[in-house]
């Protein structure tokens, strides 16, 4: 049972440094002005999905996820 306590500890803190280090590559929601000028309906507005951005979301809500999950499982008290 420790052995596997140890593990799921080793994959929550990759989790944590992927989960930091995601967020901090996403733009901010108000960087740049074209949303303003209506730009926003352009093809890279439209297609943000496929986009790198579009990856970076998709990845933030896997990993936060699984911190949730993995912090609710450390938490338990089968471990101790």
């Amino acid at each position: 049972m420790e052995i596997l306590k140890i593990i799921l500890m080793i994959i929550f803190a990759i989790d944590c440094i992927a989960l930091t280090a995601i967020v901090l590559m996403q733009e901010g929601k108000s960087a740049g002005l074209g949303t303003i000028s209506g730009m926003a309906d352009t093809y890279w507005g439209q297609n943000k999905g496929r986009s790198m951005e579009g990856a970076l979301v998709k990845s933030t809500k896997f990993l936060a996820i699984l911190f949730i999950v993995l912090a609710a499982v450390l938490n338990l008290k089968v471990f101790a």
